[in-house]
């Protein structure tokens, strides 16, 4: 594929985010120059740690790309308050006797949104027109994405009214609010409780405190939290979900939700025991690049996913593979969020076969025929040492599925082949050496 191909390819990606235009996500616009490669004031050369997302965006992110639920094999663990209650030891959803408070905690993907949402659609009374539930998101976008699911779900009860407590919905001072469920942000909605009178939080039967993992990673938001939580009445019905459960969010999930049910299931282990590892060695860039279009000419790939330390470096990736024929898609921290949804959407659908990414991409994007991944750059922490983690994530993705996977090193100093050597030895997995100038032996690893 030309230049001018590739500039095509990304103009398409473009067009593609246009149908997403719907979430209103308002940010600063970015074009991509004529190589495709789109730029911002910040510094090209953006390490890892730096490109490394803010919590808020990356579940937002995995809400616009997931299709279908997280198969889990994992067993639900279920945690009673009170060893002496019969509740102690039920065995169904029947028995638990709902509603209870609650706090539960599943990986992106399992169903928490829906789960909440049907619990406030079960609350509701249409006749009643007052606000009834109250659900609380981080950001203005990720509100907007659950308010969309609540509309989904609650489209057989036409008489349902929603509002949104976020920024720019200006409303008259004095004015009371006639829809049965607000979603917002902590802030706006504790203008709406306490100053600005708009909601009755006496009257709240249910409490909702969504992505709480992410809550407690913005400035402001974990005691904006707790002061509306405060307000609210003693059988108001409290329910907090986290993706994560690390205990900075249990201290928050005790101090907002009393006397709950815990519910946890356990995240979907990554694996490497289905997945061939080799390293090549390198002299320089242009030597893994070359190392690179061996591999490619000697072996059918069906797809790949090529990760690279520094943004700079994956846009001159992009632009060189395409220059020799492949449609690849670039992926980079500078996109927004609905931009980057799109590109991995088309890259799912199969309408490009290589995607070069910074480590935006390392976790949570399953795609079946991604056959390949190649660290063009080894990932390696802000202090210079291996992200055993990361690199996980990387790789465990071709081995998904029920399939075996393939991954390939690029390792071009002694520093690299250190971090190497330390990735083998964590993870006590032999990593083989590949010459890639020897086609018969690229081929044996294919088979």
């Amino acid at each position: 594929m030309a230049t001018d191909s590739w500039a095509l390819a990304v103009d398409e990606q473009e067009a593609a985010v246009k149908s997403m235009s719907n979430l209103q996500i308002k940010e600063e616009k970015v074009k991509p120059d004529t190589n495709g490669v789109i730029k911002t004031n910040a510094t090209a050369e953006k390490t890892e740690e730096e490109e490394k997302e803010d919590r808020a965006a990356q579940s937002l992110l995995n809400k616009l790309i997931r299709s279908n639920l997280v198969d889990n094999t994992n067993q639900v663990e279920v945690l009673q308050r009170d060893p002496n209650s019969p509740l102690y030891s039920v065995k169904s959803f029947e028995e638990l006797r709902l509603p209870q408070n609650l706090i539960a905690q599943s990986q992106s993907g399992t169903g928490k949104t829906a789960a909440f949402v049907l619990a406030m659609l079960s609350r509701v009374e249409p006749a009643e027109k007052y606000p009834q539930c109250l659900c609380l998101s981080p950001t203005y976008e990720l509100a907007l994405q659950t308010g969309k699911v609540i509309e989904q779900m609650g489209k057989f009860h036409p008489e349902l009214k929603l509002a949104y407590a976020v920024r720019g919905n200006k409303l008259e001072r004095g004015q009371k609010i006639s829809e049965h469920i607000v979603i917002g942000t902590p802030g706006t909605v504790l203008d709406w409780c306490a100053k600005l009178k708009f909601i009755d939080p006496k009257k709240i039967k249910v409490f909702v405190l969504d992505e709480a993992d992410v809550m407690i990673a913005t400035q402001g938001h974990q005691d904006q939290s707790i002061r509306i939580q405060r307000m609210l009445p003693r059988n108001c019905q409290m329910l907090l979900f986290s993706a994560t459960f690390e205990d900075s969010v249990w201290k928050f999930a005790q101090k907002v939700v009393p006397d709950p049910n815990i519910i946890k299931l356990k995240r979907e282990e990554e694996t490497l025991d289905t997945i061939k590892q080799y390293y090549v060695l390198c002299n320089n860039r242009d030597e893994k690049f070359q190392a690179l279009c061996n591999l490619y000419g000697a072996i059918t790939i069906a797809q790949a996913m090529i990760f690279c330390h520094t943004r700079k470096t994956a846009s001159w990736l992009a632009a060189e593979l395409s220059k020799e024929g492949h449609q690849v898609a670039l992926l980079s921290g500078e996109m927004m969020v609905e931009q980057r949804a799109a590109v991995i959407e088309r890259f799912r659908e199969g309408k490009e076969k290589v995607l070069v990414t910074t480590n935006v991409c390392a976790r949570g994007i399953d795609v079946e025929q991604v056959s390949v991944v190649i660290n063009f750059d080894l990932p390696v922490d802000k202090d210079g040492n291996p992200d055993n983690e990361t690199y996980l994530h990387r790789i465990g993705r071709t081995g998904r599925f029920g399939k075996r996977g393939l991954a390939v090193n690029m390792v071009d100093s002694k520093h690299s082949m250190n971090i190497l050597n330390r990735i083998q030895e964590h993870f006590n997995k032999k990593i083989e050496r590949l010459d890639t100038d020897d086609l018969d032996e690229i081929e044996k690893i294919a088979n």
